[in-house]
């Protein structure tokens, strides 16, 4: 009992680090994700250029994630996180010189986004595979809730408004401020002991083909795993239609203010946190797969809210409600990864994962953008992703059986007769 609780305050000691590195990378996304699209918009209106800058910043998930996943699997991941934040400290206050000077371009911000977005997918995924290993499993819906809480407190609640507000006052401010952030990440790490390298693998190092091969084959020979890849895929591909064209949807369609536009992200901020408060205790009362798919969709219900919606407190709101079941989501699938993933496959599996997932989301936010083009409008757009987010709910519904999802003993115990 006292080694137990020995263990269970170690983990909490060590998981207030990883908290805290990932509250000051999510406060620099944030400001961020707010800032380079506002000054996209100062640079052009074309709707095509504006999601193009969205596809950019997630198509390293598309290009990268597998072998990283394969990489962090081989090295100290904690390593590898203060690496990926140091470097994209320095692109973005290169990037924050470059408007200090008047030199930006729309190319320079597509340049700064896609080395960004390379250094995300090292930082972010092994910051995922490090809660296993810094946590015990019963505490894997909490932690994962917590680290959801302190990206959408990073993202939306404090940085959307933080980078609206001093692009609006001066515009080399929230990128000095988003590398500042990174800095912080960095460094905070430095306090997170021990090492997180993987377990050794018996028989001595392979090579890097045949470890990414091992991965599809544990992925292909777990039918649940598989199911929940696509499930998380099309809903990032669905929802990145209308998310992508966000910035003009507000500033355009709602006709609010730049200042204003991160405020209306503050809302999906709150929204954000309810979801993540509330997710472990529905998990508890009503069974993942069923928060899964009211979660998806709620995500469905706002969107083809926002719309058919023409007061900006209508939309806001909705985004809210979005925000908090997309959080939901993605603490159910989370938790239901690191569940059923064995730790030394973890990394090579999320990349996987984070390939189709976050994949689909440049692919979604140029289909956004050409849909936006056809129907003249970014709110048709939402109406349209709101739909077809539904029809994702329904393939959840028939693709996941009822108690396969929710039953993990019975499901961890499939799992081991499948890779045998």
């Amino acid at each position: 009992m006292a080694e137990s609780t020995v263990r269970r305050r170690r983990g909490d000691r060590r998981l207030r680090w990883l908290l805290a590195s990932s509250a000051a990378s999510n406060l620099g996304d944030g400001i961020g994700k707010v800032a380079f699209p506002l000054l996209a918009v100062t640079l052009t209106r074309d709707p095509l250029l504006i999601a193009g800058l969205s596809a950019t910043q997630f198509l390293p998930w598309l290009l990268f994630a597998l072998p990283a996943g394969a990489l962090l699997d081989r090295i100290d991941r904690r390593r590898a996180m203060i690496l990926a934040n140091s470097a994209r400290a320095v692109v973005v206050g290169g990037t924050a010189v470059l408007v200090a000077m008047g030199g930006v371009t729309i190319w320079a911000v597509y340049a700064a986004a896609l080395l960004i977005g390379v250094a995300e997918v090292v930082a972010d995924s092994a910051a995922n595979v490090l809660i296993p290993a810094v946590v015990g499993k019963e505490s894997l819906d909490s932690a994962n809730s917590k680290l959801q809480a302190c990206e959408i407190v990073g993202q939306t609640f404090l940085g959307g408004p933080v980078g609206s507000a001093t692009f609006a006052l001066f515009a080399t401010f929230p990128f000095l401020l988003n590398s500042v952030g990174f800095a912080i990440a960095a460094a905070v790490l430095i306090g997170l002991a021990g090492s997180y390298r993987p377990t050794a693998r018996e028989g001595g190092a392979t090579d890097l083909r045949t470890e990414l091969a091992e991965g599809f084959r544990w992925l292909k020979g777990n039918r649940l795993v598989l199911r929940l890849v696509v499930i998380a895929g099309l809903i990032s591909l669905v929802s990145e239609l209308a998310q992508a064209q966000l910035v003009l949807y507000a500033i355009e369609y709602l006709r609010l203010s730049e200042a204003a536009f991160g405020l209306f992200a503050f809302v999906g901020g709150i929204g954000g946190l309810l979801g993540a408060a509330v997710a472990p205790r529905l998990v508890k009362a009503t069974g993942r797969r069923a928060v899964l798919l009211g979660g998806t969709a709620c995500c469905g219900a706002a969107f083809t809210g926002m719309g058919l919606a023409t007061s900006p407190v209508a939309g806001a709101a909705l985004f809210g409600l979005f925000a908090a079941a997309v959080v939901a989501v993605n603490i159910v699938l989370g938790t239901a990864r690191h569940k059923l993933v064995p730790g030394e496959l973890l990394g090579r599996v999320l990349g996987v994962w984070r390939t189709v997932v976050w994949g689909a989301i440049p692919i979604g936010a140029l289909l956004g953008g050409v849909l936006t083009h056809a129907l003249g409008s970014s709110a048709r757009t939402f109406l349209t992703s709101g739909l077809l987010l539904f029809g994702v709910a329904g393939f959840a519904v028939v693709s996941l059986r009822r108690g396969a999802f929710d039953d993990e003993s019975a499901t961890e115990v499939r799992v081991l007769h499948q890779d045998r």
